[in-house]
């Protein structure tokens, strides 16, 4: 894989359906669903203009789950509201080893001396819900969940550095990608909304006991709005300063460097993407009373921003 300077155009219609000769979410596509796969061993490399990183797995699975994450009959793992016309789907990615190492690279404008970073994890797994519409298979919302058990990372001050320097180096390409996902998405999210209230308003009065069920069923696990979650239960984080190894003489004169261990337990990021100042935050994975105190100052903000702008 390489970064790009500039974001490619967002995908088109499913290569699945257009293959097998359809435009809307079919049999093909429940075909391919419905596969489950077993890879011993997987290397992805990354490319980029300061450095180039290394991702290896070992004993990857990937299959179907149902909405509790568990692996049962095929026909559970998906839910399909002909009303809406939106289908969910739920995938599960497990494995044994999990390998990350980043370096800069020489025509980088990294430090002439660096150390490579690396990393070593145990068993994890990835827990990925997909919204598509059935009539051309686009994503219309899409929740990632990283799960890591215990977490043992030794840190140089050299690696951290470069760690920083690695970030700062991606966050031109994923700021143009925001941008770039933050001009598709508030369209999208407005013709959703007018097609679920015209779909609520054109219902007939006589719907079936078990069309209801399963809009509810669907209700209570749809995804609202993409959104990626990280889950560590335990992080044992061990930074060493490791300047006398790189100063001629430091030793000598008794120049030792200093270490400091952190230790976090079932540390969890969240990040909203398409998330708009205002909303409502109560379909958050972790949402509290907080939140709703945040929610009406975030509201406030915006419409004095509004008002400013209407008399501009």
């Amino acid at each position: 894989m390489r970064t790009c300077e500039e974001p490619r155009p967002p995908n088109g219609q499913s290569p699945i359906a257009l293959a097998a000769g359809q435009s809307e979410y079919g049999f093909a596509e429940k075909v391919v669903e419905g596969m489950f796969i077993v890879v011993n061993s997987i290397t992805i490399k990354i490319h980029s203009k300061a450095f180039h990183a290394s991702f290896e797995l070992w004993q990857l699975q990937g299959y179907s789950v149902n909405p509790n994450w568990q692996q049962s009959d095929l026909r559970l793992t998906r839910i399909t509201d002909p009303q809406r016309g939106e289908v969910l789907t739920f995938k599960e990615l497990t494995w044994q080893t999990l390998r990350i190492e980043a370096d800069a690279t020489d025509n980088g404008d990294q430090d002439p001396v660096t150390t490579p970073l690396r990393l070593i994890t145990n068993q994890g797994r990835i827990q990925i819900s997909l919204k598509r519409r059935t009539k051309d298979c686009n994503v219309m919302a899409s929740k990632l969940m990283f799960l890591l058990d215990d977490l043992l990372w030794v840190l140089t001050d050299s690696q951290l550095k470069a760690m920083m320097k690695y970030a700062e180096s991606l966050s031109e390409a994923m700021e143009k990608s925001a941008q770039q996902r933050k001009s598709l998405a508030p369209e999208s999210v407005q013709v959703r909304e007018v097609m679920i209230t015209q779909q609520s308003w054109s219902q007939p009065f006589g719907v079936s006991p078990n069309a209801s069920s399963i809009s509810q069923y669907f209700d209570k696990h749809d995804m609202k709005e993409s959104s990626y979650h990280l889950l560590i239960s335990r992080l044992d984080l061990h930074i060493c300063d490791d300047s006398h190894t790189r100063e001629s003489g430091a030793l000598k004169h008794g120049m030792l460097g200093g270490a400091m261990q952190l230790t976090f337990r079932r540390m969890a990021f969240d990040y909203y993407p398409f998330h708009r100042a205002g909303d409502a935050c109560k379909h958050w994975v972790r949402y509290s009373e907080a939140m709703e105190t945040r929610g009406q100052w975030a509201k406030k903000l915006v419409s004095e921003f509004q008002s400013k702008i209407e008399k501009l």
